[in-house]
């Protein structure tokens, strides 16, 4: 792999600018410095025209409403319009909160109009996957027998949002349970993925990426127990990020056993790195209803050269050649931007894949087996058994025994990260799947598990992972995910955005047909 002396941080500087821009219009920019983490960039934004507001990201919307070239009214309506046009044919938003939308558009208006800034997202809408509390809503969860269970109060990654302004436009779908690599629920039924409705749009978040995809979001709220922020990402070439353990407050009526709680993690997903870094530190701040949240400040990326370790096939069982072709094209891009990169293999993914199986689908036979014969469809209910199957029987001991393997599993990658403090590799190992392979059978079952390894793998060590496109193959997104220390989600997101920007890879889009 061939090196470019240029700073990595000079790159940034120089490469960023283009990332994510629109052409078409030429319209005037609006000057306004807004507060960022560091190692954010600040771009100029454009004004414009109210049917193209859909097409810009969060932190380009909140600059336009906070310089009044916009009203928030007028962005929230081209959110809502874009919905009306195109949900029909995605089928990724069950719920839109149209009259509330526009009432606390209204509202942010006028605050602006006396002179009042609630935050970085003033005005701005989002929007929230439909197992997270949003209040006065319901969190079904995607099960249509959860149609009635309104929420009474924000969950805490919510409230860290409207905190700062956002406004919520609408809820967007998941698999019953959130259960699933792919998204279909017996509430709503299958969400499509916009590049090809033969495939999968990925799961448990896959309406929210697809929202995203096409422009009925700037950003939204997703969460992750085992990729459920970083497939759907992939599979509709959006960006995301998976904070490590303890960086994000959240809040759920009933947090679940010990597995989900170590694992699981809300997160940002939006169509570009900026917007990630404009909410992590907004989610991050505590809320005292999640006491798993560690007092810890976003650290800086290191100064001074960083060296990535490039894995293209996480477990040594196979990858297809055009995900090998995407992580070397993430590779190259942080090459030419003067990170040093190496080719690794990386310590125990099998082993630590099989001690999530062990844990998770363990916990899921015992707490959620029932219910889902109860409230499932009979398609999630047959995703959920071939899932169990592979599992076998577990006791205590082996359930025990996985967690003595995460803990050993956990010292070799805190070796391994002080070498290499950012790990380039697959979301997955294959492309998206087709939709229906994941109930086809046993025979489809564990090479899609076999896949996901480095998804599994990277959510039990509780690990911060951003996800990027990386190119279409095919007419479908390819994704990376840029796997970092615990608590280096900035430096994460610093690699993500030299990634994005040599890409140019451009969301969002019309939905197509196969």
């Amino acid at each position: 792999m061939a090196f470019n002396k240029v700073d990595r941080r000079s790159f940034i500087k120089l490469s960023a600018g283009v990332a994510g821009s629109l052409t078409g219009s030429s319209l005037l920019a609006a000057q306004v410095k807004t507060d960022a983490p560091p190692g954010a960039i600040n771009r100029p934004v454009a004004a414009k025209p109210s049917e193209e507001l859909w097409r810009l990201g969060a932190a380009d919307l909140a600059q336009l409403i906070a310089s009044r070239k916009v009203s928030s009214r007028e962005v929230v309506q081209a959110h809502l319009d874009r919905i009306e046009a195109v949900n029909d044919r995605v089928r990724a938003i069950p719920l839109v909160l149209k009259d509330e939308a526009i009432v606390a558009a209204d509202h942010a208006d006028r605050l602006l109009d006396q002179g009042t800034l609630l935050g970085p997202l003033h005005g701005v809408p989002i929007t929230v996957k439909e197992n997270i509390d949003l209040a006065g809503t319901p969190t079904t969860n995607g099960l249509a027998a959860f149609s009635d269970k309104i929420a009474s109060m924000n969950a805490a990654e919510v409230s860290a949002l409207t905190q700062a302004g956002a406004i919520p436009i609408a809820r967007t779908n998941c698999p019953d349970f959130s259960i699933r690599w792919h998204t279909s629920s017996s509430r709503y039924g299958r969400t499509l993925n916009p590049w090809n409705p033969t495939v999968t749009p990925g799961g448990s978040s896959g309406g929210e990426a697809v929202a995203l995809a096409t422009g009925m979001s700037p950003l939204g709220i997703g969460n992750d127990l085992a990729g459920s922020l970083r497939y759907p990402a992939m599979c509709c070439g959006i960006a995301t990020l998976k904070p490590g353990y303890g960086r994000i407050s959240r809040s759920h009526e009933l947090p679940g056993a010990i597995g989900k709680q170590l694992f699981g993690t809300a997160g940002p997903m939006a169509r570009n790195v900026r917007d990630l870094r404009l909410a992590l530190p907004l989610m991050a701040k505590q809320n005292l209803r999640d006491p798993r949240w560690a007092p810890v400040p976003l650290l800086a990326p290191p100064s001074g050269r960083v060296t990535v370790g490039l894995c293209t096939n996480p477990g040594g069982l196979g990858v297809d050649p055009q995900v090998a072709f995407g992580v070397k094209t993430a590779g190259d891009a942080l090459a030419n931007a003067g990170f040093v990169v190496e080719e690794i293999d990386l310590p125990s993914v099998n082993e630590a894949a099989n001690a999530w199986e062990t844990i998770i689908l363990t916990e899921l036979r015992e707490g959620l087996w029932e219910p889902m014969h109860k409230f499932g469809s009979p398609e999630a209910i047959t995703a959920m058994e071939l899932m169990l199957a592979q599992a076998g029987q577990s006791d205590i001991k082996s359930y025990m025994k996985a967690f003595e393997s995460r803990y050993r599993i956990s010292e070799q990658w805190r070796t391994l990260c002080q070498k290499y403090p950012l790990i380039i590799a697959p979301v997955s190992t294959l492309p998206p799947f087709e939709v229906g392979w994941d109930t086809s059978g046993e025979a489809a079952i564990r090479p899609m598990l076999d896949s996901f390894r480095l998804l599994l793998a990277v959510a039990l060590l509780g690990l911060p992972a951003a996800v990027v496109p990386v190119a279409l193959a095919g007419g479908l997104p390819l994704g990376v995910q840029i796997i970092g220390d615990q608590y280096q989600e900035l430096l994460c997101l610093e690699a993500a955005e030299v990634i994005e920007s040599a890409v140019q890879f451009k969301t969002p889009i019309d939905p197509r047909t196969a």
